[in-house]
């Protein structure tokens, strides 16, 4: 019972673990936002939203290559001195979230 039970249970704590994770992501962060614009066209691409990130980051002093949504988040390659690496930042703040 117990061999059967273990397995289970480990399985249930990591599947937790993940959604609290990326629960980062998509809680609002404290503050007043305020939104409001002006639709002509066409909504953004998914293309179009992972170039907006990228330019975003990079204006920001990341030295990103590529970002893209992933969870929640925007998963960002950048630049490191010892290589490339993930990040993750919350996409309304683009404040860097750790996970």
């Amino acid at each position: 019972m117990i061999r059967i039970v273990t397995p289970v249970l480990l399985v249930l704590a990591l599947c937790g673990t993940a959604q609290a994770s990326t629960a980062q992501c998509l809680a609002n962060r404290p503050g007043v936002s305020i939104s409001f614009g002006v639709t002509l066209g066409d909504k953004f691409s998914e293309s179009d939203q992972n170039e907006f990130n990228l330019m975003r980051l990079r204006r920001m002093g990341v030295d990103a290559t590529r970002a893209e949504m992933w969870g929640g988040c925007i998963r960002a390659f950048v630049r490191t001195p010892s290589g490339e690496e993930m990040q993750f930042f919350h996409p309304q703040s683009f404040e860097r979230v750790y996970m």
